[in-house]
Formats: C-alpha cells, sequence, structure tokens
C-alpha cells in the first residue's frame, strides 16, 4: 500500500493505473460533497416556484445528480465500477443570494470510497439546473464544488 504522501494511481514508471483494491475488506463508507448555482432573482423566482418552461428543474437535477453517481466509472478514467447502495441529492434555497445549494450524499459497502460519486452527483445535479435554466439566465455561475465529509475506510474521516 502507498502512503498518504504519494499519488497511487500512478505505477513506478509513472504510467497511470487503477488502483488494486482487491485486498482491502469491505467497509461501510459515506460522502457528501457540496456545491452552489447561483443565478439571477428572476430565474430563482421561476425555480422556487416551479415555473421554468421546462419543468420540474430541482426534481430533473435530482435525478441526474442520482443517475451521475451510479455512472462515474464511465467517466473518470480510473475510477472503480461501484455497486452504490445510497444515493441522495438535496437542494437548500438562498433567496437573499438567489442561489441553490446541491448537497449529494453517496453511501456503498465496499473496497473503496465514494467521493468521486458525490462530486459527480453535485456536478451534474448543478449543470442540469444551467441547463433546464439557460433560457432565462445564461449567466448562471456554477461554484463551490467540494468534497464536505467522508467516513469510512483506512483513511477514517474526513470533515472540511
Amino acid at each position: 500500500m502507498t502512503d498518504n504522501k504519494t499519488f497511487n494511481h500512478f505505477d513506478e514508471a509513472g504510467n497511470a493505473r487503477m488502483v488494486d483494491v482487491s485486498a482491502k475488506i469491505d467497509t461501510t463508507r459515506e460522502a457528501t460533497a457540496h456545491g452552489t448555482i447561483t443565478m439571477s432573482p428572476e430565474c430563482f423566482a421561476l425555480v422556487k416556484k416551479g415555473s421554468i418552461a421546462k419543468g420540474d428543474v430541482l426534481g430533473v437535477a435530482r435525478l441526474a445528480g442520482i443517475m451521475a453517481a451510479k455512472k462515474v466509472d464511465s467517466l473518470i478514467p480510473l475510477t472503480h465500477p461501484l455497486p452504490i447502495t445510497k444515493a441522495d441529492v438535496a437542494f437548500e434555497l438562498d433567496e437573499a443570494s438567489s442561489s441553490i445549494t446541491v448537497l449529494a450524499t453517496v453511501g456503498i459497502t465496499g473496497k473503496t470510497g465514494v467521493e468521486m460519486e458525490a462530486l459527480t452527483a453535485v456536478s451534474v445535479a448543478t449543470l442540469t439546473i444551467y441547463d433546464m435554466c439557460k433560457a432565462v439566465d445564461k449567466g448562471m455561475e456554477i461554484s463551490k464544488i467540494y468534497l464536505l465529509k467522508k467516513t469510512g475506510g483506512k483513511s477514517g474521516t474526513y470533515i472540511r
């Protein structure tokens, strides 16, 4: 095993590789990621009322985020295909800043963590909000995408 001060996706010659997790034991793991999308007050009001022409923005974004969490191995080359057991996407609306915070939590009992799945879920959910609202506001800003918390595995708990 490599220590925490090395990049474990490279072999001794510097070639990219998928990390071998076959000797690791299954543990319960969970990760929560955070992201924000800020928009015009007009657009925010339409999303909040459910009046965007394309439909239920937050409902569609929730489903997109969950679906994205299940497809990470197709998007990021060195990730493992994972049988995730939990995926949830939640939204916090802040009228004062016309922003929506997206929180995605993904869980598994397995040999490797689900940080990339949670981060991907947040990214795709915010992109979905952008896609559904761009006819009203092309100037929306997606920001503050980061890992908020992770539990389980050899490295234990991380809280930002």
